[in-house]
């Protein structure tokens, strides 16, 4: 049986990884579509248990972009 690909969860600043990511759509380019991208107004109000619950929830992984 063949590994699915991970599913992965980005915790994206607004106005800096979020607006990236956005900007890379309106230019039509691809990003993979196991990545689920939250925007946050800050990155700095990320909780560790925000990591923590989206990995408990099925993520294989979480990470944080600013």
């Amino acid at each position: 049986m063949a590994n699915p690909e991970p599913k992965v969860v980005a915790f994206a600043c607004h106005y800096c990884a979020y607006s990236a990511a956005d900007l890379a759509g309106s230019m039509r380019m691809e990003y993979s579509p196991n990545v689920r991208v939250v925007k946050l107004m800050c990155t700095g109000k990320v909780d560790t248990l925000h990591l923590v619950r989206a990995i408990a929830e099925g993520a294989d992984a979480a990470f944080v972009a600013g």
